[in-house]
């Protein structure tokens, strides 16, 4: 298929609504272009992790290390970009971070290799036997649940492959060849029309929807945040750098058969070859990407750094972990006949 190259806005995200004490604290400094702290950010920050249940499922906290996060990609409309290293902003983000971490580590089980890293990451793959979306929207979703999902992955997907490339300058020889192999592809291989992200705002744009980055940010739960958010933890702490690999390795080792699914789904609800390009085109890279990742990527830095073994594990372990909470909770949502968006899209 040739593509029709558009010129898509790269202005920054527009700031979401607050969803919280946290979050609406955040959204009032950020937005008075003042670089001080106001002294009751981090007061509001503590008591939403104090008062949070699950600080994974908690709307305010996830929204508000969203927008923290954002300020090292595209930005978000008006909003000093001095703010990125501002260092009480990032006391407050680290304050969050420790949360967030702590509750991954006690949610996820960590594996552990019993005869090396790649044996052991196609072992947890293949024991990841969850309830499937892609199979539902390959036999079953409407239309209307099809766009669901699609303003779902657009938190992600619009912005994909950026949380794993922060590892590349943290990675030596083997490890950072085929790291920077696997992003090449997701970067369209020099191709800005063949970018992934690009291809899936044209998939957007195909069912009537906003492509710009975070249009939806308002629309979707908290588990949405929680797998970016897993991702830009890894990725921007060095030493979590085992970790985003781990998270990479299960995430493209997850992707060939679900997007052949999904294609198949594209194709049931009559829809042409431009709605499932994102997903066609997934099925052969990410074929291939799941074997450089698992040996040459993941098995490279356990060789280079053996211990990072457990931390490769952990970032795996729970990108099957997050990611299988957030798509099977918008699947009970369709299978209930109910949305899986906090708001209907227009």
């Amino acid at each position: 298929m040739t593509a029709t190259i558009r010129q898509r806005s790269t202005r920054p995200m527009a700031m979401p609504e607050a969803r919280g004490p946290a979050s609406a604290a955040l959204n009032t400094w950020l937005g008075s272009g003042s670089g001080q702290r106001p002294a009751s950010v981090m007061h509001d920050v503590r008591r939403a992790i104090d008062d949070s249940e699950s600080v994974l499922d908690d709307d305010d906290i996830q929204l508000a290390l969203f927008v923290l996060y954002e300020l090292h990609y595209g930005g978000v409309a008006g909003v000093d970009e001095t703010f990125e290293w501002n260092p009480e902003l990032l006391e407050v983000r680290a304050e969050i971070e420790r949360s967030f971490e702590a509750e991954l580590r006690r949610e996820v089980s960590q594996p552990h290799a019993v005869r090396g890293v790649s044996e052991a990451l196609f072992e947890l793959v293949r024991g990841d036997d969850g309830p499937s979306l892609s199979r539902f929207v390959e036999s079953e979703a409407s239309l209307e649940q099809y766009r669901e999902v699609l303003v779902n992955r657009s938190i992600y997907t619009l912005k994909e492959a950026d949380p794993h490339s922060w590892a590349i300058p943290r990675l030596h020889r083997g490890a950072k060849a085929a790291l920077v192999e696997i992003q090449a592809d997701e970067y369209g291989g020099g191709r800005p029309d063949r970018l992934h992200a690009t291809i899936f705002a044209r998939c957007m744009e195909e069912r009537g929807l906003d492509s710009s980055y975070g249009a939806y940010a308002d629309h979707v739960h908290a588990n949405v945040f929680a797998s970016l958010n897993t991702m830009s933890l890894f990725g921007l702490h060095r030493r979590l750098r085992g970790a985003i690999v781990g998270h990479l390795a299960a995430y493209e080792m997850t992707s060939s058969l679900p997007c052949r699914a999904y294609a198949n789904g594209i194709r049931r609800l009559g829809l042409g070859p431009e709605a499932s390009d994102y997903f066609d085109e997934h099925v052969e890279a990410d074929a291939v990407h799941e074997q450089i990742a698992a040996r040459d990527l993941a098995g490279a830095l356990a060789t280079d750094e053996p211990e990072l073994v457990d931390d490769i594990l952990f970032g795996a372990a729970a990108c099957l972990t997050v990611d299988g909470n957030l798509w099977g909770s918008v699947l009970k949502a369709f299978t209930e006949g109910r949305s899986s968006l906090r708001m209907a899209v227009a």
